[in-house]
């Protein structure tokens, strides 16, 4: 049996067994089975038709098939060899329970796993180790943290697995506190935290973003005699990435023997969302074997970082490989796709991916859509995806709020926003500021007004900045350039830009030069070297006809240094993007697109002055 490494070889074996009759010794069968129902050059199926024609197995034979089946994920024949085990009155052993209890861990529900524990209490096995072990996993797998606390603190003795599945269980659950708390405790003691601990206290570091903890891990690494897998190799680069030191991060990256893609990735991750772009491209383009989670860093790092254009492209390379994206990457480019306007692939990738090939749909990926459609102006697209969900979030109501705001349906964001609120959401923050947004586009002055002094009278949300601007900007619009100005004055923070700027264009609107002087000032002592605040100034003058003014302006652009940036569209064509600058000549069909330009320029003013004339 030492040698046997196929089903093949294993039937030999068991013939020569049959013919010297050693098929009827309980070792020789049991090492016989053991092989079909683990090794993974066994079958379980021959496992199963072997167990059966045992006339009597013993404990330790039960306990291989279920192991057996837990092995092949079959967790419910596990659960029912059990059953029947103790139907028969088979005794049970630890290891029983063991392996029963890692079987109900699959289950949806949890009446096998508690009934088991029951057993074990009944038994008196619920006081072994190894059981008491299986039980804390069993529950904080299942997130039932209460009942594996419970479990461990009545427990007399405590191994370093003990300590760690519940460690392990608070990390899981994003209870980072009490899981470095616990491993405090477990420091206090005489237990010596394993390779498996310390990954489980880096991610709970991780998940808190708690630098201090996760350096004093790293000294514990340094100092004790611990094995420095390539897993808590990768745990540790994880937490500094996490809290944002890269310098340590590298440190460690560079002093790794071996790296998997997860060390790579860890790195592109960190250099991205510091919005070193360049780093991060370095890493993703030095890895060696690049996977779908290295391809969605690189490619979220981009749209995240205002750079949709690199990934778009970055995508289509993807693609290019054969990589099919998963969620993440999807999210990412729809992301893109609603930055740069670009219906045509967001649309595609909605109709493909999940029209066709039918990836699983989370409420994030839907909600995604929505964003995308809304931002491309397809608002009724956005609508369709959003009254088909079968599930949604504040994330969803916020999309499509905030998609209605934009395109300038303020009824129907009111009516969502009504909606909402008898379904039982709390609306949040973002909610309000996508709801003032649509009282501002839609002029409704007394509602805005009434939805900013609800905020947190109604909903225990503090205003902010950007609750404040939306007001001003709706203020403003509407005409109330006074009242605007004094709640600027009154708020209980100082004006942000977009405050500012929201009075300066509702001062270009309704011909205010003194509140668009002084806003302007507000502008360019935070910013002076905006040209857009220049320029919007120097627009307000000439319309006043004060060309003295207009003069002054330019020369001030002219002695700070500062260049008007030249105005620029976007446009896609078959999937590619095209850039058009204001006075711009380099593109070589230039003569031909200015005198297209040209000629839609005079078809427009001959339809404004009702001419019915041939072109």
């Amino acid at each position: 049996m030492e040698s046997c490494s196929s089903m093949y070889q294993l039937r030999q074996i068991q013939a020569r067994m049959t013919l010297t009759g050693l098929i009827t010794h309980t070792f020789p069968l049991s090492r016989l089975l053991a092989f079909c129902a683990l090794a993974n050059a066994g079958d379980l199926r021959y496992a199963h038709r072997l167990f059966c024609r045992i006339l009597e197995p013993n404990t330790f034979m039960w306990n291989t098939i279920i192991r057996g089946y837990n092995k092949a994920r079959i967790p419910a024949m596990a659960f029912s060899f059990f059953l029947d085990m103790f139907r028969r009155g088979v005794p049970f052993d630890p290891r029983t329970f063991v392996f029963t209890v890692k079987a109900c861990e699959h289950f949806s529900m949890a009446p096998q796993g508690e009934s088991v524990h029951s057993l074990a209490r009944k038994t008196g096995f619920d006081s072994e180790l190894l059981v008491r072990n299986g039980l804390v996993h069993f529950y904080a797998v299942r997130g039932w943290l209460n009942h594996a606390r419970g479990v461990f603190d009545e427990m007399p003795v405590k191994d370093v697995v003990t300590w760690t599945t519940m460690i392990d269980g608070y990390a899981a659950c994003n209870c980072s506190d009490v899981a470095m708390e616990l491993f405090g405790l477990m420091l206090e003691g005489d237990v010596e935290p394993n390779e498996v601990t310390l990954i489980a206290v880096l991610s709970a570091c991780s998940h808190k973003g708690d630098l201090g903890m996760g350096k004093m891990i790293h000294e514990i690494l340094e100092k004790k005699n611990v094995r420095w897998g390539l897993s808590l190799h990768n745990a540790l680069l994880d937490m500094y990435v996490k809290c944002g030191c890269l310098v340590d991060a590298r440190e460690v990256f560079d002093r790794m023997e071996s790296r998997d893609v997860f060390s790579w990735t860890s790195m592109v991750n960190g250099y991205a969302k510091c919005g070193d772009l360049e780093s991060a491209r370095r890493f993703f383009e030095q890895t060696p074997q690049k996977n779908v989670v290295c391809w969605s860093a690189m490619i979220a790092g981009y749209s995240q970082n205002d750079k949709p254009k690199d990934s778009l492209k970055l995508f289509h390379e993807m693609l290019g490989e054969g990589f099919v994206p998963g969620e993440h990457t999807l999210v990412s480019v729809l992301s893109a796709c609603g930055q740069l306007s670009c219906f045509s692939l967001g649309h595609w990738i909605h109709r493909y991916f999940v029209d066709q090939i039918r990836i699983p749909v989370s409420v994030t990926l839907e909600n995604a859509i929505i964003d995308m459609y809304a931002k491309c102006g397809s608002i009724d697209a956005a609508a369709e995806v959003f009254s088909a969900m079968s599930e949604r979030n504040l994330v969803s109501w916020n999309s499509i709020i905030a998609g209605y705001a934009a395109n300038g349906r303020a009824k129907q964001a009111i009516e969502v926003f009504d909606e909402m609120r008898c379904l039982g959401f709390k609306p949040d923050d973002i909610t309000f500021v996508s709801l003032l947004t649509a009282c501002s586009h839609g002029g409704l002055v007394s509602q805005g007004k009434e939805y900013f002094d609800t905020m947190e009278r109604k909903y225990g949300i503090k205003p902010k900045k950007e609750h404040y601007a939306c007001m001003i900007d709706l203020l403003g619009r509407t005409g109330f350039l006074e009242e605007a100005y004094k709640l600027i004055k009154n708020m209980p923070m100082l004006p942000c830009e977009a405050s500012w700027g929201a009075l300066l264009s509702a001062c270009r609107k309704h011909h205010n030069v003194e509140l668009a002087t002084l806003s302007a000032s507000n502008l360019l002592s935070s910013d002076p070297e905006d040209s857009g605040v220049y320029v919007l100034l120097a627009n307000i003058w000439a319309n006043e006809r004060k060309w003295g003014d207009v003069r002054r302006v330019r020369s001030l652009m002219r002695d700070k240094g500062v260049k008007k940036i030249p105005g620029h569209s976007l446009i896609e064509i078959d999937g590619e993007f095209k850039e058009f600058l204001v006075a711009d000549e380099s593109h070589p069909q230039s003569e031909e697109i200015y005198r297209v330009l040209d000629d839609i320029l005079l078809l427009s003013k001959l339809e404004d002055s009702g001419c019915d004339c041939d072109l």
